[in-house]
């Protein structure tokens, strides 16, 4: 099941997941786009945005306003709409209404692979950018080991660039693939300084020693994280 986590509280662009992308609410789009892969649910802590949804015949499950991350706040939702330990819950960011389902279901074949390795907790995506997109920090970037598992995710360039002419930057897509049961372990974890200084909830898997499994894939999709993210969105619209 898709579950997307939507607040309406955002400190960069309050109310982001209701302005209007191509006509819909951005949550709405976005829940239309991944709606041929799987199930989809909207997790809010929003009685407008549960309303907006199911008005746009987009499930929707209302959350405590009280979680600090939007996986934990999927992690309600899994838990009241009843899902199985072994179903695979895929957390889309409600800001992504862009995202391609083929980059989904990229998604849905690596927790699938790594479904039964006890120290990986989360599965995720990266795509290839230029140093200079690297160097914004509203674009989290990403270092993995040999195997694709991720060592370090960051708001800075990393790695440093010591000597120049580096071309290997990962930036981090919004996508995140559990099992139900990786999910509640998830959830059951204290969250981590580097969580808390990052803002990245990721790290909190990382810093307690589960694993990130990675995978590359090609999308010209992004999140719309400032109000100079959707001037340019609605610029490639048209």
């Amino acid at each position: 099941m898709i579950i997307i986590p939507a607040r309406e509280a955002s400190t960069r662009f309050p109310r982001k997941v209701l302005v209007e992308i191509d006509g819909l609410p951005m949550v709405v789009k976005t829940a239309q786009a991944v709606a041929a892969i799987d199930d989809v649910a909207v997790a809010t802590d929003s009685e407008e945005i549960k309303t907006v949804c199911e008005t746009h015949g987009i499930k929707a499950v209302l959350t405590s306003p009280d979680h600090q991350s939007g996986t934990d706040r999927i992690n309600e939702a899994a838990a009241r709409l009843g899902l199985g330990d072994e179903e695979i819950v895929i957390n889309v960011q409600a800001d992504e209404p862009f995202i391609e389902k083929e980059v989904v279901g990229r998604l849905y074949d690596l927790v699938h692979k790594h479904r039964h390795e006890p120290d990986t907790m989360i599965c995720s995506l990266y795509k290839k950018v230029t140093a200079q997109a690297a160097k914004d920090p509203n674009l989290v970037k990403v270092v993995t080991d040999d195997g694709g598992y991720a060592l370090y995710f960051s708001r800075s360039p990393i790695p440093f660039d010591r000597d120049g002419g580096y071309e290997g930057y990962k930036g981090h897509l919004g996508l995140y693939g559990f099992t139900r049961r990786m999910l509640a372990r998830f959830c059951t974890l204290p969250p981590s300084q580097l969580e808390r200084t990052e803002k990245l909830e990721q790290l909190r898997a990382l810093s307690h020693g589960y694993r990130i499994a990675m995978a590359e894939v090609a999308t010209q999709s992004f999140g719309i994280d400032t109000p100079e993210d959707l001037a340019k969105a609605l610029k490639a619209l048209g």
